[in-house]
């Protein structure tokens, strides 16, 4: 069986693609491809159709799509689409009650999505909507750089060092503990970090666990990373991994600059969508509330 490249709802948009050709070229620089019965297909035309097909496409999916035995696949699944086209116009099932309201519906849904296509690439989110995205969401451009000590309990997902003793809660509690005073009283953090830490790939750096935004650690260490002053050294913080000890060594965050087009990105559906509540604002929309309801 046959596997079809057709993806739902671009048959309309094929056969339009079909029948919406640009300007005609000469033969010899846009050739005919395909015939069926008397319509012909040009080189462009078909690479119009492939174009659209593949923009729905996973990207990982376009450069197979794009091979010799697909686009011949492709071809002749137009051509067996045409062909049924043609035989239902000349047996007017085109004419049918029902090919009507379904082409209506077919035509309503693919103009109100270039429409909407339309509008979302129009959309320009002026400097008042980007500030008050950014100062709604400041709280997510912080950055925060710190370090850790890591301290592991018996059932830590992190693997225990070769003949390490396994720590109760209460042996890993009392050790991270130990660690914070040694490091209050002026030991050295990185040096312990390497001796000390469970966390064998930071504890190499000295516990360093470079620059991360929210949302980029487990909740309990974000929430004490992100309340510490810089340079503060954490009590110890309780994880599935075992007790941390934190220390912030710089607390920042994105400029609006540098998340601008990160923003641009977010609000600009939502600000397609109230053009499309006002469209609907202006139309007269009633709804029969005895066969729908209030």
């Amino acid at each position: 069986m046959r596997t079809s490249l057709l993806l739902p709802g671009l048959l309309v948009a094929s056969l339009l693609a079909w029948g919406q050709a640009a300007p005609p070229k000469p033969e010899d620089a846009d050739p005919v491809v395909l015939t069926v019965g008397a319509e012909k297909l040009t080189k462009t035309q078909f690479e119009q159709i492939m174009e659209q097909i593949m923009a729905q496409m996973p990207p990982e999916r376009r450069a197979t799509a794009r091979a010799p035995e697909a686009r011949r696949q492709l071809a002749e699944q137009l051509a067996e689409l045409k062909a049924l086209a043609q035989e239902a116009r000349r047996e007017k099932i085109d004419q049918s009650d029902e090919a009507k309201a379904q082409l209506a519906m077919r035509t309503d849904q693919l103009i109100a999505s270039l429409l909407y296509q339309k509008i979302a690439k129009e959309i320009k989110p002026g400097a008042a909507d980007l500030k008050v995205y950014y100062d709604a969401h400041k709280n997510e451009y912080e950055l925060v750089t710190a370090r850790h000590i890591l301290i592991r309990m018996t059932g830590s997902p992190v693997p225990a060092k070769q003949g390490q003793k396994e720590l109760t809660d209460e042996e890993a509690l009392a050790k991270a503990k130990d660690l914070r005073a040694k490091i209050t009283a002026g030991g050295n953090f990185a040096d312990l970090a390497k001796a000390e830490s469970d966390d064998t790939g930071s504890g190499a750096n000295g516990g360093s666990l470079g620059e991360f935004t929210r949302g980029r650690m487990v909740p309990q260490f974000e929430e004490a990373a992100f309340k510490l002053a810089v340079n503060e050294v954490s009590e110890p913080v309780k994880t599935q991994f075992g007790y941390h000890v934190i220390q912030v060594q710089k607390h920042d965050s994105k400029s609006m600059d540098d998340v601008k087009a990160e923003i641009e990105q977010k609000i600009g559906p939502e600000l397609a969508q109230k053009q499309i509540e006002a469209i609907k604002g202006k139309t007269t929309i009633t709804f029969d509330q005895a066969y729908f309801g209030k």
